[in-house]
């Protein structure tokens, strides 16, 4: 443990009392991130010269599908906590699988949540499916950035011991320091593939090739979430598995390898060009 290491922000998970109800940050974080997300969209779909007469969803549709996107981020998200990380305990009480106000979300399985809505939402529409994932693509890192930032707020999904000079002791965590790995994610996941996404679709034609934003997203995500695992302690009741991955590692790596499949197999394709 470092001589010295930095306090824990003395965070309320709390962030509105109005008498019983309760607001929390991590709520908030899951509105900012779908309500910054669909602005994002909306400027993408608005301007259309990167688009070269791709056929994509007007704005009407954009606002619709936000409820669509919620849901299956929501709903997949808990589902896939239940499934990929604790199905023992919520075989033995499935009553507390409902109550998603006491944490546990996975992103594996809110990808996969949403993936489906877009799916269904797509059909009969004059876009693709991958049109839509494509923009999803673009604007999930703006929610996993919000959300890593909640995981801070709350005390939560700590990192591993360290000695490194901004460690810190979490208050759930026992007196040891740990990585904020919170904060690695929000910056890995958020941040820089954001940054990186933005950047592909301003100098290149992306946009044209459907499925190729989408892949680039899901290796970028994967890869970013595998080197992330390193620092950040596995969920208590799985550990660590075979070989010293975790389960997080183990749910990246066949994303990264759909992700660059997509990605070959759409870069492959012939872009869209403008209509004369």
């Amino acid at each position: 443990m470092p001589l010295y290491v930095l306090p824990f922000p003395a965070f309320d998970p709390i962030a509105v009392q109005l008498g019983p109800l309760a607001i929390r940050w991590y709520a908030l974080a899951y509105i900012a991130g779908i309500l910054i997300g669909w602005w994002w969209v909306r400027r993408l779909i608005a301007d259309d010269r990167p688009w070269g007469g791709r056929p994509r969803p007007n704005a009407p549709e954009i606002d619709d599908f936000v409820l669509w996107a919620t849901l299956g981020i929501v709903l997949g998200g808990r589902i896939g906590y239940v499934l990929f990380y604790n199905p023992a305990h919520y075989l033995a009480n499935p009553s507390e699988i409902v109550m998603v106000w006491k944490g546990g979300m996975a992103f594996h399985g809110g990808f996969l949540g949403s993936v489906a809505a877009m799916v269904l939402f797509a059909r009969g529409r004059s876009f693709s499916f991958l049109t839509l994932f494509d923009l999803f693509a673009a604007a999930a890192p703006i929610g996993l950035f919000f959300g890593r930032l909640a995981n801070f707020v709350n005390g939560e999904l700590w990192g591993r011991t360290s000695d490194v000079a901004w460690a810190m002791v979490f208050p759930y965590a026992g007196p040891v320091a740990r990585h904020p790995s919170q904060l690695y994610e929000a910056a890995l996941e958020g941040v820089l593939l954001f940054a990186v996404l933005a950047v592909i679709v301003a100098r290149t034609d992306v946009l044209r090739r459907p499925g190729l934003l989408a892949g680039l997203f899901a290796t970028g995500y994967g890869l970013a979430r595998i080197a992330a695992e390193f620092f950040r302690e596995p969920d208590a009741q799985l550990g660590f598995l075979a070989g010293g991955v975790t389960m997080g590692q183990v749910l990246s790596l066949p994303m990264v390898a759909a992700g660059l499949a997509l990605a070959i197999w759409a870069a492959r394709r012939v872009p869209r060009s403008d209509p004369p």
